[in-house]
């Protein structure tokens, strides 16, 4: 039998879940290295690596041991090899959440990218949720909510309404038809996307559609993939496995 590399997750307060969809850690027994690919999720992750170094983004980064490190917006697959011993807890952002806690800055330029992260902005206590003997006499998730209660500044990010809008739609909208919606011109709107995705908002949308034809091909009853392309604004069912091989490197049919 394989041995397994075990995730974890917790929900956040419920303040803070609007904004943050979990903190997370992943550790392994594994005795040798073990391939591994991450689907995209459109969300912002903060990692802190208390495990041996390994590398990620089809061997183009390397996350040291004792780090933390960025993950911006989740649009495209990432495929790392988990060297045994892997130990990681990670923050993981919704769209548009990462900047009521820090600044939007620090996003420039990191959509789909692994960058290092001042570790000093990192929960300070964080790396105790790994710890063995804490797990029975510590609550690690009360430790990350009152660090990220006392960071929260919602009225930062004036995104998260089109956000809400464009989940809303499945992604069936155009950026104009957004703009006119929210009453503000193309130009704002592509800085504000800019600004707290690292994204253009015609990326964003796209990302959109592709999420909810995954969801539709996942649990889909009876429909055929064209079925399921044309519902979800796909010229045809060519069309829907181009946007797959690149959020995911594989066919709708391999899902």
């Amino acid at each position: 039998m394989a041995a397994q590399i075990i995730y974890r997750e917790v929900a956040p307060h419920k303040d803070l879940s609007p904004f943050i969809d979990a903190f997370w850690t992943v550790s392994g027994a594994n005795t040798a290295d073990q391939q591994d690919r991450i689907l995209p999720d459109g969300c912002v992750d903060i990692i802190f690596n208390a495990g041996p170094a390994f590398i990620t983004e089809q061997g183009i980064t390397r996350m040291d041991s004792g780090e933390a490190y960025l993950v911006g917006t989740m649009t495209r697959y990432k495929e790392m090899v988990r060297p045994p011993g892997t130990r990681l807890i990670g923050i993981r952002f919704r769209p548009g959440g990462f900047s009521c806690f820090y600044d939007p800055a620090l996003l420039r330029s990191t959509a789909d990218r692994t960058v290092l992260f001042d570790r000093s902005l990192f929960p300070p206590t964080a790396e105790r949720w790994l710890s063995p003997s804490l797990h029975c006499t510590t609550d690690p998730a009360a430790m990350l909510n009152r660090f990220f209660l006392d960071r929260l500044n919602p009225s930062s990010c004036d995104l998260l309404p089109l956000l809400s809008d464009i989940r809303h739609q499945n992604g069936r909208l155009t950026v104009d038809q957004l703009a006119k919606r929210h009453f503000m011109t193309i130009r704002r709107m592509e800085r504000l996307f800019g600004l707290h995705l690292a994204l253009g908002p015609k990326e964003f949308i796209n990302f959109t559609r592709f999420q909810s034809a995954l969801a539709a091909i996942r649990h889909r009853r009876g429909k055929t993939l064209l079925d399921i392309a044309c519902e979800h604004g796909y010229y045809d069912h060519a069309h829907l496995s181009n946007a797959f091989r690149k959020h995911t490197g594989s066919a709708p049919t391999d899902i």
